[in-house]
C-alpha cells in the first residue's frame, strides 16, 4: 500500500477539496504520516488520477503520450490547430520581416535550447505555459506570437499552441515543422 507524502506536491491542486491530497487530507482527514492509512485513501488517490486524466482529455489538448497511429510510437503533432496559422521556415522568416513585434516562443525543454535555438526566440518550455506565464511574455492577447520545437514528432509547441488559443490570443502562428526543418534548410542557429 502506497503511504502518502505530504511533504510532494501530487496533482492535488487539481482535486476537489474533498481529495486535495496536496493539503495532506483526504475526506477531510489530516495524514499523520506512516502510522496511518486508511481504507479510502487508496480509491480516493485514484479517482483523483482519473478526475485529473479526464480533465486534461476534455481539454482536446494534443496529448503528451505516443499516438497509436504514431510511427515507430513517437509523437506526430496535429496537422492543423483550430485558430493557428501553419508557417514553415520561409514562411517564419517573412513574418519575421512583416511583423516586427512578432514574439517567437520556443516550446522546449532547457536542454534541447541549449543545443541551438532560433534567433529572437523567447524560452517558455510547454510544460511552463500556461495563460499567467503567456501574459508575462506577451504584451497583449492581441500581440502576434509564433511557437516552435523540434519538428512533427515533438508535441510541445503544438500544447503551448492550443494554450495560446485558449488564454484568448488571437494571432496565433505555429512552426509545425521546427528545427529539424531549420536546421535542413541550414538557417542560423544561436547556441
Amino acid at each position: 500500500m502506497r503511504i502518502l507524502d505530504i511533504n510532494t506536491k501530487p496533482a492535488g491542486r487539481n482535486c476537489p477539496p474533498q481529495l486535495d491530497i496536496h493539503r495532506g487530507r483526504i475526506d477531510g482527514q489530516v495524514s499523520r504520516g506512516a502510522g496511518t492509512t486508511s481504507k479510502t485513501r487508496p480509491m480516493n488517490q485514484l479517482l483523483c488520477t482519473l478526475l485529473v486524466i479526464l480533465a486534461i482529455t476534455a481539454s482536446g489538448l494534443p496529448a503528451a503520450a505516443a499516438d497509436d497511429n504514431a510511427p515507430n510510437g513517437k509523437i506526430v503533432s496535429p496537422e492543423t490547430i483550430k485558430g493557428v496559422i501553419n508557417v514553415d521556415a520561409e514562411g517564419l522568416i517573412e513574418k519575421v520581416v512583416e511583423i516586427p513585434e512578432l514574439v517567437i516562443i520556443d516550446s522546449r525543454i532547457t536542454a534541447d535550447r541549449k543545443a541551438g535555438y532560433i534567433e529572437g526566440s523567447v524560452s517558455l518550455p510547454d510544460t511552463d505555459t500556461n495563460c499567467a506565464t503567456l501574459a508575462a511574455t506577451i504584451p497583449a492577447t492581441s500581440t502576434p506570437v509564433l511557437f516552435y520545437c523540434n519538428g512533427i514528432h515533438c508535441g510541445r509547441s503544438a500544447r503551448a499552441a492550443q494554450i495560446a488559443v485558449d488564454c484568448g490570443y488571437t494571432e496565433i502562428y505555429w512552426y509545425r515543422n521546427g528545427m529539424v526543418e531549420w536546421q535542413e534548410q541550414q538557417y542560423p542557429l544561436v547556441q
